[in-house]
C-alpha cells in the first residue's frame, strides 16, 4: 500500500500538462505573497530607514522590485516595459510605493498566466535581444527571493517579524 502510494505522488507531477511553468508560478506566488506583506508590514515612518549608509533605503528596494518586474515581465512578453515602470523613481510615500509594487506584480500576474511550458520555452524578442521566457521566468523568482532575503535584515533590525516567519510560526 505504501508502495503505491508513494508511485502515485511521484507519477503525479509527470502528467502535468505545464509542470515547470506551474512550479515557477507557484514559488512567483509565495515569495510576492513574502514581499506585499512586507511592505505592509514596515510602519511608513521606517521607508526610509536604511540598514547602513551605504544601502538603500527601504522604500528604494521596493521601487527597484517594482522595477525588476516590469522589466523582467516584459522581457517574458517580448516588449518594452510598461508607461507605468517610468514613474517608479523617487517614490517616499508607503501608500504610493505599495501601490506601485502590486501593480507591478498585477502586471507578471497577467504575464505568467498567459504562460505555458512550450510558450515559456520559444524565444522572443525583447528590444535587441532574444529572450526565452523561462529563463527570465526562473531569474524573476531568483530576483524577488534575494529582494525579500534584503528586506529580511531590515524588518529584523525594526523588531519585525518577517512575513514568512510569522507564517511558518502559525502553522507549528
Amino acid at each position: 500500500m505504501i508502495r503505491s502510494s508513494l508511485l502515485f505522488a511521484l507519477a503525479v507531477p509527470l502528467f502535468a500538462q505545464n509542470p515547470v511553468t506551474d512550479a515557477v508560478k507557484t514559488a512567483y506566488g509565495r515569495v510576492k505573497q513574502n514581499l506585499i506583506e512586507t511592505a505592509e508590514a514596515m510602519p511608513e515612518a521606517e521607508y526610509s530607514y536604511r540598514l547602513t549608509k551605504e544601502q538603500r533605503p527601504f522604500g528604494s528596494w521596493l521601487e527597484h522590485t517594482a522595477m525588476g518586474n516590469y522589466n523582467l515581465c516584459a522581457g517574458m512578453r517580448g516588449s518594452a516595459p510598461p508607461d507605468e515602470a517610468k514613474s517608479l523613481s523617487g517614490l517616499t510615500a508607503k501608500s504610493e510605493i505599495q501601490q506601485a509594487l502590486k501593480k507591478s506584480f498585477d502586471y507578471c500576474d497577467a504575464v505568467l498566466n498567459s504562460m505555458d511550458d512550450r510558450k515559456a520555452a520559444t524565444e522572443v524578442t525583447a528590444g535587441e535581444r532574444k529572450v526565452v521566457p523561462v529563463q527570465s521566468m526562473i531569474s524573476l523568482v531568483a530576483s524577488l527571493n534575494e529582494h525579500y532575503g534584503n528586506l529580511v535584515g531590515y524588518l529584523r533590525s525594526k523588531g519585525i517579524v518577517p512575513p514568512s516567519t510569522a507564517r511558518n510560526a502559525r502553522k507549528q
